[in-house]
């Protein structure tokens, strides 16, 4: 009989032994010529070179301690993520600091807040990362080039002559094994403290929901510092001892055809991404592209990490018909850094439930069918629980809703993670939650939803709710409508401000030319002229963007609190905008606020 494994790390050494000359994974890129080329390694070299890591941070006193990983070539990444795991400390994946101001400002917030002791890199990136952390003020961080240390380079071997020794590092179930830091605030980090229990139960949860075997062939495109990037593409493959297909980010964003390759190519059957990246297949993969792909093979097309749209999936399926890709292999669900990753999803093969409700009920938290000439919207089920407890509650009360009542996803379970790294405050509201009638132990997600039949419908996120004369509306809801104004139109982001009153603000990209400047201010009056026969309010601040301009998450998540705060402060710069008087007045003020605050500054500095 096998033993159950008791961390993560028994059970990666567990495939290691099993598979030495198997592949363990395949590293994509795209050649001069566009044509895919793959570098594999196989589960004895990943095992080799992770070990000979961990033994390099054992000799060094890592247990416990945190390690950032800042790597954008995918083995390193790996070598780097494992060996922190068999060395007994704590990962903490990252962004890469290069590109993105922002990047690297969440760099920094990450390594101040974790209070990593050491930083993994490659030997490109390790004198620029040197001068960042010197330049934060944390120097005393050792920045390791793994390639190098790997690689046997000086440095790595002991006084004695020898390389160190790796041992078993002796780890508990609710040891943390890495932090998973969210997309939420660049400048306030939170990172998920993911224990090995965790991720051995999701990862369960995962197998059971997806139907994964080691036959399985699992591979995407996001990030490895992304919970769906990590949990999701990188570790699942390992749990089953099968394949993992892994693309950079940037090669899919550049040319959204290479994951479509990709997946033929590589003969991929579990995978996906953000509803997002289905989009930016529409937009623009070529017919010409798409000529000759074979998708048939790809049975569970994962559809997660932001709201499941239906027109987006039923395009998606008409669009790619010709390559063999059945709309059934759609695999809506949903999940969150705080829960591992999985919490639910439907069954692989059977299509997914879909409601279409009146959005008058929606605004007051009640699901009905939708009737004939009123406003409606389609919900797209999100499945069942996986290996977890989920109900659907009051976000003031605390009292559990019945089915048909929109109230706050709360969620229990193995896979729940402990709570952010030194954060007690937040911990004790969000992870620490407990129901009106005594039942404790409840992680608050702060999203929105729904259940029927034992399905789980996300209708939102609690925070982003907009208030408008008394109203509850859905920003998706505004911005779907938005988007289909004009062609020319791209990604928005809708969010109210308050001043004498609540006021609605879209926030909408245009792709536009010289030859399309005259109609900028046509376009900005349709956008109010939807909004307000639609929703029955004033959107009387619309701002015309360049592409690009909507910030997003790795992982495509829409980023609405951070675009108000944009809004707020006046970093919005667009091609053309109507702001009322008020709401102008409002960031006016808060420009002078901010100039003040500074001048202050320089004066006590």
């Amino acid at each position: 009989m096998i033993a159950v494994p008791r961390n993560f790390t028994q059970l990666a050494l567990r495939r290691i032994h099993e598979r030495p000359d198997a592949t363990a994974y395949q590293f994509v890129r795209a050649g001069h010529d566009d044509r895919l080329e793959a570098d594999s390694l196989s589960y004895g070299e990943v095992g080799a070179r992770s070990l000979r890591l961990a033994a390099w941070l054992q000799a060094r006193g890592c247990h416990g301690q945190r390690v950032l990983i800042l790597h954008t070539d995918g083995a390193q990444f790996v070598t780097s993520f494992l060996g922190c795991l068999f060395a007994g400390a704590v990962a903490v994946p990252a962004p890469p600091p290069g590109g993105a101001r922002q990047n690297v400002e969440r760099v920094a917030n990450i390594i101040k807040d974790a209070a990593v002791s050491y930083l993994m890199t490659d030997s490109a990136n390790a004198s620029a990362v040197s001068q960042l952390l010197a330049s934060i003020g944390h120097p005393e961080v050792v920045c390791l080039a793994t390639d190098r240390a790997v690689a046997g380079a000086a440095g790595t071997q002991e006084a004695g002559g020898g390389e160190p020794q790796w041992h078993e590092p002796g780890l508990f179930p609710d040891d943390v094994a890495y932090l998973q830091y969210t997309s939420g605030s660049v400048s306030d980090p939170k990172g998920v403290m993911v224990t090995h229990r965790n991720l051995l139960a999701n990862q369960e949860a995962i197998q059971q929901g997806m139907r994964t075997t080691a036959d399985s062939v699992v591979g995407g495109w996001l990030p490895f510092h992304h919970d769906m990037g990590l949990a999701g593409h990188l570790l699942h493959p390992l749990w089953l001892g099968s394949r993992g297909v892994l693309l950079p980010p940037i090669s899919f964003v550049k040319r959204p055809v290479n994951w479509l390759r990709m997946i033929d190519t590589y003969g991929i059957t579990t995978g996906g991404g953000p509803n997002l990246g289905y989009d930016l297949c529409l937009r623009r993969v070529t017919d010409e592209q798409s000529a000759g792909l074979d998708l048939s093979r790809w049975t569970t097309a994962v559809n997660g990490a932001e709201p499941v749209r239906a027109e987006t999936m039923d395009a998606f399926a008409e669009r790619f018909a010709s390559t063999g890709f059945r709309r059934e292999a759609f695999y809506p669900c949903y999940g969150l850094a705080e829960a591992t990753l999985l919490v639910s999803g439907g069954s692989p093969g059977a299509p997914a439930l879909e409601r279409t409700v009146d959005s008058a009920d929606l605004e007051h938290h009640t699901v009905r069918a939708a009737r004939p000439g009123r406003p409606s919207r389609t919900l797209v089920s999100s499945g069942i629980p996986r290996g977890c407890e989920v109900r659907i509650v009051d976000p003031e009360s605390h009292a559990p809703l019945p089915d048909r009542r929109v109230g706050e996803i709360w969620v229990r379970g193995e896979s729940v993670a402990h709570g952010y790294w030194n954060r007690p405050l937040d911990n004790a509201h969000a992870f620490r939650a407990t129901l009106a009638d005594g039942t404790d132990g409840f992680l608050r997600t702060g999203d929105l939803g729904v259940r029927e039949g034992g399905e789980l419908f996300v209708t939102g996120r609690l925070k982003d709710i907009m208030i408008v004369s008394g109203r509850n509306l859905y920003p998706q809801d505004i911005e779907r409508s938005v988007q289909q104004v004009s062609a020319l139109f791209g990604s928005s982001a809708a969010f109210s401000v308050e001043s004498e009153r609540d006021h609605v603000v879209v926030v909408q990209e245009v792709r536009t030319s010289r030859s399309y400047d005259t109609r900028l201010a046509s376009l900005a009056a349709d956008v109010q002229q939807r909004v307000a026969s639609e929703f029955e309010v004033a959107a009387e601040n619309v701002l015309l963007v360049r592409p690009g301009t909507v910030r997003r998450t790795t992982s495509g998540k829409l980023q609405r609190r951070a675009m108000r705060q944009m809004f707020l402060e006046g970093q919005i710069h667009p091609l053309h905008e109507v702001v009322a008087p008020e709401v102008r007045k409002l960031v006016e003020a808060a420009a002078d606020a901010r100039a003040d605050s500074r001048r202050g500054a320089g004066e006590r500095g």
